[in-house]
């Protein structure tokens, strides 16, 4: 049968399925609960340092486990490539309580390009950045594999299994930071939608809120042609066109949100370190 699709008021999609049964035909619908609304976007809060983009504060997110009912806020931020940043940009990132920086990308994609902002040492005094790639782009089993869905959350799973131990070093690089971290790769949407899905999971965060803050990345970047100096022009989307993509993204985000113990085991995760990355976000 085929799946039309039907838009909903909300921005959202409705998946009608035909079916038949005997001499009768009809509708089914299937729609998933974080699918039908989305409260969260309102509780997201976007950080407005000059120059930057795509940049938001993982606090007050809906968690069962944290005292005052959402994740603490100053605590992590997620963003894209820190060498977008203005002087004035990093000031605004110091006012907001950066400490620490840690790195998804790999040491190649690293370093300020053409139209980047020359930034002094002395503005970046004091704030630790730690590397800690979370794939290995010259491994051609990996290449061969991730490269056609890079874009895409389908390669997440084939991270994990592939390269455990580079997700595990950047999850450890996180836990062992010092509150204020900003995690970002390039676009601050792919790498760091895996690690961000997976920080929120574990700290209880609820799955549709995980989806929801996914979605916003995967927007805000959705008008941005080049990631960075040298990269590939990519296409640019309308809104509708990412509600669209998004429709078989979503619930592998959704479900990563869900498996997060489960992810954990597989990556080798110790118990140390899964609860020194809620403490970041849990207010006990």
């Amino acid at each position: 049968p085929s799946a039309p699709q039907v838009e909903l008021p909300h921005r959202g999609l409705l998946k009608v399925e035909l079916f038949e049964a005997g001499d009768s035909h009809g509708l089914s619908l299937r729609v998933p609960e974080w699918a039908i609304s989305d409260p969260y976007t309102e509780k997201m809060t976007t950080l407005m340092w000059n120059g930057y983009m795509n940049a938001r504060d993982l606090g007050g997110l809906p968690t069962a486990l944290s005292s005052s009912g959402v994740t603490a806020a100053g605590r992590i931020a997620r963003g894209p490539r820190r060498e977008r940043l203005t002087e004035t940009g990093w000031k605004d990132a110091r006012a907001w309580g950066l400490a620490s920086v840690v790195d998804l990308r790999c040491a190649d994609e690293i370093g300020a390009g053409e139209g980047d902002h020359a930034i002094s040492d002395a503005v970046l005094a004091g704030i630790t950045i730690v590397n800690a790639p979370t794939e290995d782009q010259t491994d051609l089993e990996f290449w061969e594999v991730c490269a056609p869905i890079l874009d895409s959350p389908e390669y997440w799973v084939h991270n994990w299994r592939l390269q455990p131990q580079l997700v595990l070093g950047a999850l450890d690089a996180i836990a062992s930071s010092l509150p204020g971290t900003l995690v970002h790769c390039s676009a601050g949407r792919d790498r760091t939608g895996m690690i961000t899905a997976l920080l929120l999971g574990n700290a209880g965060v609820t799955p549709a809120a995980v989806v929801a803050d996914y979605a916003a990345s995967v927007h805000a970047m959705a008008t941005v042609e080049y990631f960075a100096p040298g990269t590939e022009r990519q296409a640019v989307q309308s809104p509708e066109e990412v509600d669209q993509w998004l429709l078989d993204k979503l619930p592998i985000v959704h479900d990563a949100a869900e498996r997060t113990h489960e992810i954990f085991d597989l990556l080798g995760v110790s118990i140390s370190t899964r609860s020194a990355l809620r403490k970041m976000l849990v207010q006990q």
